[in-house]
């Protein structure tokens, strides 16, 4: 088998993988086991707390799209930019989102996507809690 470059280095959504790559599958993992435990549908809001690194220089290196992707079922590996912008700017516009592309709850990135920025969680800096 061959190795290509794009099986190494992958085109991301910001300028930091660990802090666009990292947390938007951490963000589609989190929704996919709500989906598995079958409390999905049963979800009627998600709030996400960002702390340390990631809540300093999230919004400059994209944490807050990345998020708003992983939680809307997004994996960056199948990304394409373009609708990856026009889905951002609907949740934005609507204030809602579809968790795992599929259960619809409102989603006010200014209550619901909160940055940490004097806190830290353990054993990491990039942390987050949904």
């Amino acid at each position: 088998d061959m190795l290509s470059i794009l099986d190494i280095f992958r085109v991301g959504i910001g300028p930091s993988s660990s802090h666009t790559m990292g947390p938007m599958t951490a963000a589609c993992d989190f929704v996919e086991g709500l989906r598995d435990a079958g409390l999905l549908g049963l979800t009627a809001r998600v709030q996400v707390d960002l702390f340390g690194s990631l809540a300093l220089t999230g919004k400059g290196h994209a944490t807050d799209r990345a998020i708003l992707l992983g939680l809307s079922g997004e994996r960056p590996h199948g990304l394409d930019p373009d609708a990856a912008d026009r889905l951002v700017a609907h949740v934005r516009a609507e204030a809602a989102l579809r968790l795992a592309g599929t259960q619809l709850v409102p989603f006010e990135e200014v209550h619901d996507l909160r940055f940490h920025q004097r806190e830290r969680l353990p054993h990491h800096s990039n942390g987050m809690r949904f």
